[in-house]
């Protein structure tokens, strides 16, 4: 079958070096719209976790990935290649841009209340952190990163697993370095660039086996050289049903050859997983490392389902693939302007009624429904000790 041609993917695409930027702190206030909390601020009960030498408390949360759980890593160069730190990011949470890649909180976020503590904080912010950093974790995604170099000049996950190793040796008079959680998100940055570099689905879907691999490199890491003893991992959302894929059809369906890739590189991560939590020394006391998130079902279950009813109990947008943010044309971006500072694109009303909110990420909304499935999973397996 020949090769498949693709949209052009510079909102997956991240480009450049990360540079410092002024620190975002958060402060909530309030929004143009009612979806502001967006549910993240109803956080659970904190989860404790008890690691060795006696270590006990709350579990600290450490974060790697790209932008879907990217909660101010990239450095401001400017709209057009970080549009997250313009508006009208965060426009429905804090109210102004702050380096999230939505109109408000995003995975990281969710996650974070699901364990019942705070959002850990960046690593670009960490000199204007309060002590006891370390104490509470730190996030070390950032926008356009993959598990390889995707050609971004962004740290790959390896990279930033080694950020987050010098933080341990750094912390080394403390015996609960390994106490907390690790997440791993991956989004698809690595195929995407598969795919743009030779403009065909075809070479994206040949590159899974060496994505894959890689990540289990970086995953035992995390457990054997790192010490985590709790890893909760992503899969891949249906990447055929973002409006980067759906634009072309008029937002009516999903591009199939897309989530046919998507499928192809969960199946081998599921495998993957499964080979980990085998080998797993916890495996004698019954416990397992690794958790993986079925990211790609709970969004299938909102943006892909054959009719955008409500059904009992399930929560439905009258848009699931259209974005609140939409380009005036395909090659453009959330929040572009011309030259006389006029929008090239348009805005919803209401984000809640949106599961996109730009190209390739969701609404804050979106991600609280999502959350809503995985939230009671994370505290089984948190609490599965």
């Amino acid at each position: 079958m020949a090769p498949s041609a693709l949209p052009a993917v510079p909102a997956l695409l991240l480009c450049l070096l990360v540079v410092l930027a002024a620190p975002a702190v958060e402060a909530a206030r309030s929004s143009r719209h009612r979806s502001g909390d967006g549910g993240a601020a109803a956080a659970s009960p904190p989860t404790t976790t008890t690691g060795g030498g006696g270590c006990n408390g709350p579990a600290a949360l450490w974060v790697f990935g790209d932008s879907y759980a990217d909660t101010g890593n990239l450095g401001d160069l400017g709209r057009e290649l970080t549009h997250a730190w313009y508006d009208p990011y965060g426009d429905t949470f804090p109210g102004r841009p702050t380096g999230r890649f939505s109109d408000g909180r995003v995975l990281t976020d969710f996650i974070a209340s699901a364990m019942g503590v705070p959002t850990p904080v960046a690593y670009k912010h960490r000199r204007w952190a309060p002590p006891g950093l370390l104490a509470r974790g730190m996030n070390f995604a950032v926008g356009g990163a993959g598990v390889l170099d995707t050609g971004n000049f962004q740290r790959n996950i390896g990279d930033q697993i080694d950020l987050f190793q010098a933080q341990q040796r750094a912390a080394a008079s403390s015996n609960c370095s390994g106490n907390g959680v690790a997440v791993v998100v991956v989004s698809g940055n690595d195929y995407s660039y598969a795919a743009d570099k030779d403009n065909s689905t075809s070479a994206a879907i040949a590159y899974i086996p060496t994505v894959v691999r890689r990540l289990r490199e970086q995953l035992r890491r995390l457990r054997d050289e790192a010490g985590m003893r709790r890893v909760v991992v992503t899969n891949l959302h249906p990447m055929g049903c973002t409006p980067l894929f759906t634009r072309p059809l008029n937002y009516t369906g999903c591009d199939p050859l897309a989530n046919a890739g998507a499928a192809q590189h969960n199946a081998a991560l599921e495998s993957v997983i499964a080979g980990l939590n085998d080998d797993d020394p916890a495996k004698a006391n019954n416990n397992r490392t690794f958790l993986l998130l079925d990211l790609n079902a709970a969004f299938a279950a909102l943006v892909d389902a054959p009719a955008i009813t409500e059904a009992a109990g399930e929560r439905r947008f009258e848009e699931p693939r259209r974005p609140c943010c939409e380009t005036f044309a395909a090659g453009g971006y959330c929040g572009q302007q011309d030259d006389d500072g006029k929008r090239m694109y348009t805005l919803c009303d209401d984000p809640a009624k949106h599961f996109y909110w730009d190209d390739v990420h969701p609404t804050q909304a979106a991600w609280a429904a999502v959350a809503e499935t995985f939230r009671p999973k994370i505290r089984d397996f948190l609490l599965s000790t």
